[in-house]
């Protein structure tokens, strides 16, 4: 292995030479803090591990705080981290010591799971964190530092039929193989086995599975594990059509790529629902150019019902994906028609899975789970994934293309095998991945939810999606002001993540724009459930200083915009046949006649019954309406401009800065009201406890006894 000064980076195309020496040189003295690196820089390319996957540990000396002696301490990834965003809060430290006597008791195959219980009695940092199933894959080999990988390149080679005899002939000695096998005690055995029976040797091929490299130093473990995915990807490339086109060569055309984002904008919607059936999903989609050449091929019909090789690959992609019997450039217009020709693909599916479950199963297996696919292909189109939340959904489709990537390299040099059915069975419901999903936090009130909230980039519009994004729902940011929209979007993503949010441009009051919209948020997530009709103006004047553009202005944004909006939404949650929600945004206003507001009341007026027109309407498809009436929510709110604080002001014959304190003085509760009161009002609809309630208002304003609903 080379040293740093000598390496040369040139000789890296297939994966990414990040290490650099001055970064490195400042943790020098802290081999517990070069591990970190050295993972973040692992992580930081997909080429060599997916999101979550694989581990890595150093073993170092410490001070033994039962006896002050020096011991070997092993710190190693924790159970559920990431390799691109591990911090030492994600380490598991263990006295390497007891981990490896821990083989004095060891009772067999029929016994792992009772050791990882075991490993409680190894910890030597307490406030660590919980070892995982893989800590004795690293405890037993005498390295000082291990990277444990799943790069695609290797585990090409790894699922290939010839995949023992391929790594011999590749590496000429220099790489072990170990047969595949469930991760545990035993396998860190016979990776011990392996390097003792192959002395000398750089790393080990885990059959199916990944692999094992390290090096004495975090440098030495870096490079080593760069060369030998290189040379594995390297090999791959020089063998791509050399047998037989890639894939079996091309069956269909792609759609261009317009043509595709539309197909799959007038899909996703029926596929949330179906996929929907018993947990709400949220969705991803995907047309790289990677998936394209699979799902276009001549070998997708043979490859797709194989599944992955990889378990953390068959973790969150499922058993095998859901091919699409559509034309690519199906007419997708008739949605009852569609999921009339769909609905057979989805119940043979769910069949299929359920026989699985019922053929693989143990007797103290945990109970069925959700028998929709998580990966559905459209060949011409692209790849969707569903999940729990947007984050899952976007890791399975990371996840498939990985498998994708497999798939190819294995047919390259050999045949593609996956994992047997009764194997991938003891992965996907063992007792111990069961127990980690039961400790998972139970899903937030709005989980699954998709919510569009007009004129969201602020004010009562930022304060609603605040509220729905901590509560869990994915959320559509938009409005008219590119600049405004732009620092939300900044700002979510800060609070929130990339996952939480998306972004578009919308004028309600046009019809294309609202279309593009929806278009991004069905992209982004698979459709629509919660719309809230926040975007307003006011306009403030005497009737005869209110002018025809004052009215048609006023009109158009809050009548004209709501319809609008309420009309494209409730085509996409009809798609979806899962029910539900809308929430207009009106206003005090809307029952109480004032001074100086012909214009601005009576549209008011106007949404709060086209309120009670839809809910009674859109009952039938388990759509609820509902309104909240708010009263001089001053805060960050876009009404306040344009005169309007001026022409209340005067109305009431005080001075705008005296409103704040009139507002609340006039309410029976003497309160102020801000965003978050309409925030908590929206979420008191959808959050759960009212879903037999339509047709109602709320209103938010304090007490204004004349705006009494009756």
């Amino acid at each position: 292995m080379k040293n740093t000064d000598t390496v040369n980076t040139k000789q890296f195309k297939h994966v990414s030479y990040l290490w650099n020496d001055a970064e490195a040189a400042k943790l020098a003295s802290d081999e517990v803090a070069l591990l970190i690196y050295r993972s973040n820089l692992l992580g930081a390319d997909l080429r060599l591990t997916n999101y979550g996957g694989g581990n890595t540990s150093c073993k170092t000396m410490a001070k033994d705080p039962l006896t002050g002696q020096d011991v070997e301490v092993m710190w190693i990834k924790g159970s559920g981290g990431d390799l691109g965003t591990l911090k030492k809060s994600g380490l598991a430290a263990l006295y390497a010591a007891r981990l490896r006597s821990l083989k004095n008791v060891y009772r067999g195959l029929e016994f792992e799971d009772e050791m990882v219980e075991l490993f409680n009695h190894t910890i030597f940092d307490l406030s660590s964190k919980a070892p995982s199933i893989d800590t004795p894959l690293h405890g037993f080999l005498p390295f000082k530092h291990i990277d444990h990988l799943h790069p695609d390149a290797a585990i090409a080679i790894a699922a290939a039929k010839d995949g023992k005899k391929i790594t011999e002939e590749l590496f000429k000695g220099t790489i072990g193989w170990v047969d595949w096998q469930r991760p545990g005690f035993d396998l860190g055995l016979k990776l011990k086995e392996c390097l003792d029976a192959n002395p000398g040797i750089r790393g080990i091929i885990l059959g199916s599975h990944g692999l094992f490299t390290w090096g004495d130093t975090a440098y030495e473990s870096y490079i080593n594990t760069l060369e030998v995915i290189e040379q594995c990807a390297e090999y791959l490339e020089q063998n791509y059509s050399k047998k037989r086109p890639v894939f079996g060569g091309e069956k269909i055309k792609s759609l261009d790529e317009a043509s595709r984002k539309k197909q799959a904008v007038a899909l996703a919607p029926i596929l949330r629902g179906f996929c929907s059936s018993k947990t709400r999903m949220i969705g991803h989609f995907s047309d790289d150019q990677r998936v394209l050449e699979y799902i276009n091929s001549n070998d997708l019909e043979r490859l797709a019902p194989m599944g992955t090789s990889c378990p953390d690959h068959f973790l969150r992609t499922k058993i095998s994906p859901l091919v699409l019997q559509l034309d690519s450039n199906e007419d997708l217009t008739d949605a009852a028609a569609i999921k009339e020709k769909l609905t057979p693909a989805f119940e043979a599916y769910r069949e299929m899975y359920a026989d699985y479950y019922n053929t693989c199963k143990h007797a103290n297996s945990p109970a069925i789970r959700d028998a929709n696919p998580v990966v559905i292909l459209y060949p011409g189109v692209g790849m969707f994934t569903f999940a729990k939340d947007k984050q899952t959904a976007r890791v399975a489709a990371e996840f498939y293309t990985n498998a994708i990537n497999v798939m190819k390299g294995a047919e390259a040099v050999s045949e593609y095998t996956s994992l047997p059915r009764q194997e991938a069975f003891d992965i996907e419901y063992w007792l111990l991945e069961e127990a980690k999903l039961q400790r998972m936090p139970k899903p937030k009130a709005l989980s699954g939810r998709i919510a569009l909230i007009t004129g969201s980039a602020g004010g009562i519009g930022k304060a609603i999606a605040k509220k729905f994004a901590e509560e869990g729902a994915v959320v559509v940011l938009n409005d008219m002001n590119a600049e405004r929209l732009q620092t939300a979007g900044e700002e979510f993503k800060k609070l929130f993540g990339k996952d939480a949010f998306t972004t578009a441009l919308l004028d309600v009051t046009n019809a294309d724009l609202i279309q593009q919209a929806l278009a991004t948020a069905i992209l982004a997530f698979g459709g629509v459930d919660i719309v809230i009709n926040n975007a307003g103006l006011s306009i403030s004047k005497t009737i005869g200083d209110h002018t025809e553009k004052d009215w048609d202005l006023l009109y158009d944004v809050l009548v004209k915009g709501q319809f609008l909006v309420t009309q494209a939404t409730t085509g996409v949650m009809k798609k979806q046949a899962i029910g539900g929600d809308i929430i207009n945004i009106v206003s005090k206003n809307a029952l109480v006649s004032g001074p100086n507001n012909a214009g601005y009341g009576s549209a008011k007026a106007a949404q709060l019954h086209l309120s009670r027109l839809n809910a009674a309407e859109l009952g039938a498809d388990k759509i609820r309406v509902n309104v909240v009436n708010p009263d001089a929510v001053i805060s960050d709110s876009n009404i306040w401009a344009g005169g309007w604080a001026e022409g209340r002001a005067k109305a009431y014959g005080i001075t705008v800065e005296e409103l704040p304190a009139y507002y609340a003085k006039r309410t029976l509760l003497n309160e102020v009201i801000l965003p978050d009161d309409i925030a908590n009002a929206c979420f008191a609809f959808v959050g759960g406890l009212l879903n037999k309630s339509t047709g109602n208002v709320l209103n938010v304003d304090g007490g204004v006894a004349t705006a009494f609903v009756r």
